[in-house]
């Protein structure tokens, strides 16, 4: 569950915290057409790396590797099914640039979740709606957006907490063969459900005790605005995807196996 540390929010006075999330949402989106447009390993380490300061600025390193880590197992999925599907469709061979693309498939997927774990790592929910509201999206999506992005990460620990009672009283998780291991998760799963559910009745009772949807002209406390490091992330991410244009129309991008020699 470690890769849900990347969606909750830890309370940080840092730059990156300070700075509006319509310019950290534009960020990730940049980023997100970056990875898409390069297919080969070396740009996509560049764009791996370039989100690394932001991480030490935001001080968040702890929960951002966590996130890495949890996403480890769907990385090594990416690079089997890969390897897999260019082993059965190629006559049964395996080449240098099967393996490179295969590669260069799963670290596009961890700059994602690297650009949106320090996206959610450094984004309050309430700016989040904020953000979403004075954008113009309809109160209800923004709300029922944001309710989503604090209970991800309070069901996911929750289901850790069932999963360490039930391994508690004897329940072996990690044994047995694929079908074995799925029927194991059943004892974990009815709780979680009924503790969603559960919260989701609680959450209705609140929402109607407080009049939600009573007048459609809402009015809030703050008002987000532009500041000058929000201005300096915009000038990044303008330098960011022209860069990443040019690289993609004008620059020959070497690959890893033709600097090793590898034809």
């Amino acid at each position: 569950m470690s890769i849900f540390d990347g969606l909750k929010f830890r309370k940080v006075y840092s730059p990156i915290h300070n700075l509006d999330p319509r310019m950290k949402f534009i960020y990730v989106i940049a980023v997100f057409v970056a990875a898409i447009l390069f297919g080969s390993i070396i740009p996509l380490l560049a764009l791996f790396a370039i989100q690394i300061p932001f991480v030490l600025m935001a001080r968040v390193q702890k929960q951002w590797v966590r996130s890495l880590r949890g996403a480890l197992f769907l990385a090594t999925f990416i690079f089997i099914v890969n390897i897999a599907s260019n082993f059965f469709t190629q006559g049964f061979v395996l080449t240098a640039a099967n393996w490179e693309d295969a590669a260069a498939m799963t670290l596009r997927f961890v700059v994602l979740v690297e650009s949106f774990s320090v996206f959610f790592l450094t984004t309050s929910p309430d700016h989040l709606g904020l953000a979403l509201e004075q954008s113009h999206v309809p109160y209800e999506f923004s709300f029922a957006f944001t309710t989503a992005v604090r209970f991800v990460p309070v069901l996911a620990e929750e289901a850790q907490t069932i999963m360490d009672a039930q391994k508690a009283r004897g329940l072996e998780l990690e044994k047995g063969n694929f079908m074995k291991r799925i029927r194991n998760y059943i004892p974990v799963l009815i709780p979680l459900i009924v503790s969603a559910i559960r919260r989701s009745l609680e959450l209705a009772e609140a929402m109607e005790s407080r009049a939600w949807g009573a007048t459609k002209k809402r009015t809030n406390l703050y008002a987000l605005k532009l500041h000058r490091g929000d201005y300096a992330l915009l000038a990044i991410i303008i330098a960011l995807l022209v860069l990443t244009v040019y690289a993609f129309f004008y620059v020959p991008i070497p690959t890893v196996r033709g600097l090793l020699g590898f034809p």
